[in-house]
């Protein structure tokens, strides 16, 4: 129900000029670790936290997904409880299967079956697509409930600016690796190449097999004329 309220209070929302990952990674509250970070690429993003608001357990957190995310598949998490928050898109977008997509992931909710006490680790991972170009930022605001208060990890800054008490975790995007799925075009190509080199060479065993067997019944059908003389 925060959504919103949040969402407005962003500077900038993810076309905000930030710093590095790697110095929002180390230094913020709830940080953010991709697999990779290709535009287009498809990634597995970990969250992490390890405090209370304060010393408070937390019961929930709720992490915004970036509006040029679509489709996002949360990990389960056993001792969490998973949502999808889904919001209505203004027109359907194509889905690359022949199909469209008329609403989009809008916030994932894990809540917890029991608190969790400050100063134990927990990790939550999210599978979507980097949606973007290089040196774009998505930024994920996160919203940590907790049994006394909560904590919005929504700030951005600017580069040079010094880092806000309660900065929103983001992935900086880089270069993108090819066809959208991780894979260069050398790698793509590559792999046509093993598959086609596989191929031919199937065939040439199964040709020496064939011969094999020929040259055997040739043997055979000699040694029986052998005989019959």
């Amino acid at each position: 129900m925060h959504r919103h309220l949040y969402r407005a209070a962003l500077v900038g929302g993810t076309t905000a000029a930030l710093v590095a990952f790697g110095a929002s990674s180390a230094s913020a509250h709830v940080t953010v670790s991709p697999s990779t970070t290709a535009a287009g690429a498809y990634s597995v993003l970990t969250f992490a936290f390890g405090h209370g608001c304060g010393e408070s357990p937390t019961t929930q957190i709720a992490i915004d997904i970036p509006d040029e995310s679509i489709n996002v598949t949360p990990t389960i998490n056993p001792t969490w409880q998973v949502e999808k928050v889904m919001e209505t898109l203004d027109e359907p977008v194509d889905d690359g299967h022949g199909g469209e997509y008329t609403e989009r992931v809008d916030q994932i909710v894990y809540t917890a079956d029991a608190p969790l006490a400050d100063g134990l680790r927990e990790t939550f991972e999210l599978s979507l697509q980097l949606t973007g170009d290089e040196d774009d930022k998505l930024v994920f605001p996160t919203i940590q409930t907790c049994e006394d208060g909560e904590t919005a990890w929504i700030q951005t800054y600017e580069e040079g600016e010094p880092e806000p008490d309660t900065p929103a975790p983001y992935v900086t995007l880089t270069a993108s690796e090819g066809d959208g799925h991780g894979h260069s075009d050398g790698e793509a190509s590559a792999s046509a190449d093993d598959a086609d080199a596989g191929g031919s060479n199937a065939v040439g065993w199964i040709g020496i097999a064939l011969g094999a067997l020929g040259l055997a019944a040739g043997g055979t059908a000699l040694a029986r004329t052998r005989r019959s003389s």
